[in-house]
């Protein structure tokens, strides 16, 4: 492999990990939220929150441009006050990673949350523990299994997305070309292949074991509470 290819490779690796990190709270606060609470316009959030799924990401990218873009809603506030600018930036590809895979993360937190006793928590009220206290120590260890699912499933998605990182970052090298963007660009020009072919393989590698790795944890997961029950 070129030096340039082992630069898309780390910036790769960078954008995916640093939009899992960043989205995991946000992605577990709102899978609680809609396991754990009943409130009128639960569907609708749920809605919301899955929608990425099923949108076209460039669609996506496009309502990224107009919220967190330099004239966005958002995003002027941002450059004017903090100086932060995301589009055209590695930190907008990792924000549009990061809402690319956040329906997946959400579902897989939300599906252990589900899972865990709400006897369990019950008891630990009636034992004196704030409803904080029984999150902490019952709740929280409990789904742990179901975030690293999450964080797994979220970086395999943020390391194939596209679409949204494209239309909102754009493709810059050495700045906001990914892997996907690099193989559409390696596409483009005449004797690329074998570049593209590289790096297809290496995509494939990395996709694959954070698919097998989500898998195993949600196999230890059930397994674990089957013999706990």
């Amino acid at each position: 492999m070129t030096g340039a290819e082992w630069t898309i490779v780390a910036l790769s690796l960078k954008v995916s990990i640093v939009a899992v990190l960043v989205t995991m709270p946000i992605a577990y606060g709102l899978a609680w939220l809609i396991a754990r609470r009943r409130f009128p316009g639960r569907m609708l959030l749920d809605a919301l929150v899955h929608l990425p799924l099923v949108l076209p990401p460039v669609v996506t990218g496009w309502l990224l441009l107009i919220l967190l873009g330099r004239n966005g809603a958002i995003g002027k506030w941002l450059h004017d006050v903090l100086d932060i600018t995301l589009v055209f930036n590695w930190t907008g590809a990792a924000v549009a990673a990061g809402v690319m895979a956040l329906p997946l993360m959400v579902r897989a937190m939300r599906l252990s949350i589900e899972a865990v006793d709400r006897r369990l928590v019950g008891a630990a009220r009636t034992l004196g523990a704030s409803p904080f206290h029984a999150f902490l120590t019952i709740t929280l260890p409990l789904s742990l299994p179901g975030i690293a699912a999450g964080a797994m499933l979220g970086f395999a998605r943020s390391l194939g997305e596209f679409g949204a990182t494209i239309t909102f970052a754009a493709n810059i090298a050495g700045e906001t070309r990914t892997l996907p963007l690099a193989i559409y660009t390696g596409l483009q020009v005449p004797g690329s292949e074998g570049a593209v072919a590289r790096l297809a393989v290496i995509a494939i590698v990395l996709s694959l074991g954070a698919l097998l790795a989500s898998e195993w944890l949600v196999r230890r997961s059930q397994g674990a509470r089957a013999h706990v029950l």
